[in-house]
């Protein structure tokens, strides 16, 4: 593992502390955890830029929504789109 030295402001460093606390990890099990979660939001290899996807939403939280997959119009317009 490398170690490095991050600054945070003070009131994101005690809401980390307090999640270490509450989940029983130290603080560096907080950090490489929210770097793991971070990274996942950019792939490696990003797709290439001609080809046009639906947006996806990214809501800030666990989870991202794909409104392809809450509207099924969507595919037909894609469709459309593409041909």
């Amino acid at each position: 593992m490398t170690r490095t030295q991050i600054q945070f402001p003070e009131p994101l460093y005690q809401r980390l502390k307090e999640i270490a606390k509450h989940q029983d990890w130290s603080l560096s099990e907080v950090m490489r955890k929210a770097a793991e979660h971070f990274i996942t939001r950019f792939p490696e290899n990003p797709e290439s830029k001609a080809v046009w996807r639906f947006p996806t939403l990214d809501c800030g939280g666990d989870f991202l929504t794909d409104p392809a997959s809450l509207h099924p119009e969507a595919d037909a317009i894609l469709e459309r789109t593409v041909s």
